[in-house]
């Protein structure tokens, strides 16, 4: 009788691996052809030992290295007592988190819920719940002024406001009531925002189109239109916010604040889904029960995880860590433009690389890479996104420049 365990001594190459997920997993991505296997750190292993240096971090969701052992620790002890109860019932963790990420962010109330997408379709409802009953703005009028090039997560509802075909293609009719604008352009938001406007929804930093920071003055320009109008500010820090710019929000190197904030990714310490939506009192407390929640959203494993990660960052050391590491890694990157490199862009330990036309597409780039070692993504055809987690030594960065001059040279 053939055992699992001989099924999976049969299928232990990275061919045989990769080929099983072919088979039989859904073909939404296309990774690289490397199976990870171990993890440690700035590091990891693959099925037949070889090791790589990681610059992409989960796209920030491990800000802290993996199996960071503070957020291993704290996993394993809650694993010991209890992982889920539902808010059904209240439950040791749940209390705590809040307040301490609270206290950490600035704000005043916490909604947890569990994946960067969910936190944004919560601030979706709670935004136009609010235009209704605090604003005023008539039934079904409410309106979001959202920028192009934007990433939000994939639901449905996020997808009726892309600008990207790709993500929208065949996954029509969309959700009403967003309305596009340039991003960066404080002249095009300007003009968008009405009475009817609930709520301006922006990533201080877009991830996925490249690490793109906006004009200088364009944020604050963002939080005076919605003072204005009386319209609520939202900044989505899934990707940009604990750490990964050197402060706890990318929004906090403008000095602006927001009336709702989303987090995400780093949240779970890369251990499990954590997202919350954190902001001001009145705001959220336009829900009551029954009107939104989530299973496993504030669970007590999560809860447990998101309070070691806010230990973490209490401390201001990996925010210090993403702004000097930051500037060597940016230093770095900027020596290549002109040599296989066409722009960098970025803040802190976060970058986007576009590639010189007529060299290697980011694809190509990101497989030289990992065979040198160095693991990263392309998006957009021809950027590299390189977000090592905060962990990273210089070293470790000189090492991964070092490779992405010797392939852009030989682009």
């Amino acid at each position: 009788m053939t055992t699992f365990a001989d099924k999976s001594a049969e299928t232990s190459s990275a061919a045989d691996l990769i080929a099983l997920d072919e088979r039989w997993s859904t073909h939404n991505y296309h990774p690289l052809p490397v199976v990870i296997a171990e993890a440690e750190g700035a590091w990891v292993t693959d099925v037949h030992g070889e090791r790589y240096l990681d610059f992409l971090s989960g796209y920030s969701a491990l800000n802290f290295g993996h199996r960071h052992p503070d957020l291993v620790r704290a996993a394993v002890g809650q694993l010991g007592r209890v992982t889920l109860t539902s808010r059904a019932f209240h439950h040791d963790q749940l209390g705590l988190f809040c307040r301490e990420l609270a206290e950490l962010t600035g704000t005043e109330k916490v909604l947890p819920m569990n994946s960067g997408a969910e936190a944004v379709e919560s601030a979706i409802k709670v935004a136009r719940k609010w235009a209704y009953r605090v604003k005023g703005v008539a039934e079904d009028q409410a309106q979001i002024v959202v920028a192009g090039s934007n990433f939000h997560g994939r639901t449905t509802t996020i997808v009726s406001f892309s600008t990207d075909d790709e993500a929208r293609a065949d996954f029509g009719p969309f959700t009403p009531g967003f309305v596009v604008v340039p991003y960066g352009d404080a002249a095009a938001l300007a003009e968008a925002v009405t009475e009817n406007t609930a709520a301006v929804l922006l990533e201080p930093i877009q991830g996925e189109a490249g690490v793109v920071v906006p004009p200088d003055g364009y944020l604050a320009e963002a939080r005076r239109l919605c003072d204005e109008a009386g319209a609520l500010l939202i900044a989505d820090e899934i990707q940009s916010g604990l750490a990964r710019t050197g402060t706890i929000f990318a929004l906090d190197h403008e000095r602006v604040t927001a009336d709702l904030y989303t987090l995400g990714k780093a949240l779970g310490g890369g251990i499990l889904p954590v997202s919350a939506v954190v902001g001001r009192a009145d705001v959220l407390g336009v829900l009551r029960p029954g009107e939104h929640g989530s299973t496993f959203g504030g669970n007590p494993l999560a809860c447990a995880v998101g309070r070691a990660v806010v230990r973490l960052l209490s401390t201001g050391e990996f925010q210090q860590r993403s702004t000097a590491l930051g500037a060597h890694l940016h230093e770095r990157l900027n020596a290549l433009v002109g040599d296989g490199v066409a722009a960098v862009r970025g803040r802190g330990l976060w970058a986007g690389v576009d590639l010189a036309p007529g060299g290697l597409t980011g694809r190509a780039a990101s497989e030289a890479l990992m065979r040198r070692g160095v693991l990263c993504k392309e998006t957009h055809g021809h950027t590299l996104r390189l977000a090592p987690p905060l962990v990273v030594e210089e070293s470790e960065l000189d090492r991964g420049v070092d490779a992405l001059a010797e392939v852009v040279g030989r682009g």
